[in-house]
């Protein structure tokens, strides 16, 4: 696929993914969830990417859905636009290898449920974080509803939606919708260091870890511990035989 609104760069396992189209804020319209579903494909599939980053070009890490091109469609077009940008982000949550979000600047809207189906999201101090869409007589379209309430529980999520109040990072660090709050020179190092400690562990181990704690918190506690069991089995006579062997030893792994 030609690629015009993501830019790839791949350096030691570690994949970053740009969101560049800084003259529109990065705002996402259906190019950008055609590029983003192919670029997930790829990945999926590329044994040299172990960890991934998204981030943003310019002031924002993406400053919503794109109202321009949104503002004339249909109810149908409408809800077949949710129903993709949904699927996207579905395939972020759901990719084999672990993806940080690296807030830069703006996520709001459909920024911020982007920065919300990453496993975990990084912010750089001057990074802003909101659900406006009911200024615009809307309801987020792209899991926000689910995803937010999630994160930072009922009652919090309902405020920032009903208010659509844009927050701060500190104050997304405090409701726990942001992991870490870094200077803004600091953001893409600290991200890759925690890129590169992870990509450092055991592989099969890493994407066991996504799958069973994703599929265990969408399902009660015993089936989520058989997931685990499951898992943690798995590893046996595989990579873990060699990771508790390197223990013993006193030595690095060899993956």
């Amino acid at each position: 696929m030609d690629y015009k609104i993501l830019k790839l760069a791949v350096e030691n396992s570690i994949g970053v993914i740009t969101i560049s189209r800084p003259e529109a804020l990065n705002a996402l319209n259906t190019d950008f969830f055609k590029e983003m579903d192919s670029l997930l494909d790829d990945i999926a599939g590329n044994n040299e990417i172990s960890v991934v980053i998204i981030t943003g070009e310019g002031k924002a890490f993406a400053a919503g859905a794109d109202i321009a091109e949104m503002c004339d469609k249909t109810q149908q077009e409408g809800y077949d636009f949710s129903k993709f940008g949904q699927a996207v982000f579905d395939k972020i949550e759901k990719l084999s290898k672990p993806v940080i979000a690296a807030v830069n600047g703006f996520a709001l809207g459909g920024g911020c449920e982007l920065a919300m189906s990453c496993d975990f999201r990084i912010a750089s101090s001057k990074a802003k974080f909101g659900q406006p869409e009911v200024n615009l007589g809307l309801t987020p379209g792209f899991a926000g509803t689910q995803r937010l309430s999630r994160l930072v529980g009922l009652a919090d999520a309902l405020y920032l939606l009903y208010t659509a109040d844009m927050i701060n990072a500190d104050e997304a660090y405090r409701l726990k919708l942001v992991q870490k709050v870094v200077e803004p020179e600091q953001l893409m190092e600290e991200a890759l260091s925690i890129a590169r400690k992870i990509a450092s562990k055991g592989p099969e181990a890493i994407k066991h870890i996504k799958k069973s704690t994703r599929n265990g918190f969408n399902t009660d506690f015993a089936s989520g511990c058989e997931i685990e069991a499951k898992a943690f089995s798995s590893l046996f006579e595989k990579e873990g035989a060699e990771g508790m062997k390197a223990f013993l030893e006193k030595r690095k792994p060899k993956w």
